[in-house]
């Protein structure tokens, strides 16, 4: 299983490459706000894990491997904001929140997010009630 760091590096990677084509060292490290040197580091291990092919200075491909992983932990993050988003947390709060839990929480209880989801999903009276409770909730305090 890849670590938290290796997460987020293939989590960038596979959003670059999706949205532009190709991820580049400077992009990388711009979106995750670290150095270079700390992306290339980290791209030589992501390629001894067999979670991407990459030639220096020709640039880097995922794996089928890297590539699963990568959709898997995007899913995962759009998951959870539209999770928090439903349970009522304030927008702005959204992007930190699930940046925070997303590494912290089992594949289970992503599962179990992702049902909870699809129940209220089934019956949006069920997310008006709940919304409804949270404000008298918020009333009381």
């Amino acid at each position: 299983m890849p670590t938290p760091s290796m997460e987020d590096y293939l989590e960038r990677i596979y959003k670059l490459i999706e949205e532009k084509g190709y991820a580049r060292v400077s992009d990388i490290a711009e979106g995750l706000e670290v150095h270079p040197s700390s992306v290339t580091k980290m791209i030589q291990k992501l390629d001894k894990d067999q979670y991407l092919i990459y030639e220096k200075y020709r640039g880097l491909v995922l794996t089928s491997k890297g590539k699963k992983m990568g959709k898997r932990l995007v899913e995962r993050h759009h998951l959870l904001e539209e999770f928090l988003q439903l349970i009522g947390v304030q927008e702005e709060n959204i992007y930190q929140d699930v940046e925070g839990i997303e590494h912290h929480l089992s594949w289970d209880s992503i599962t179990c997010i992702e049902t909870l989801i699809e129940y209220f999903r089934r019956d949006g009276g069920r997310v008006e009630s709940l919304r409804n409770l949270r404000s008298e909730l918020d009333s009381e305090a």
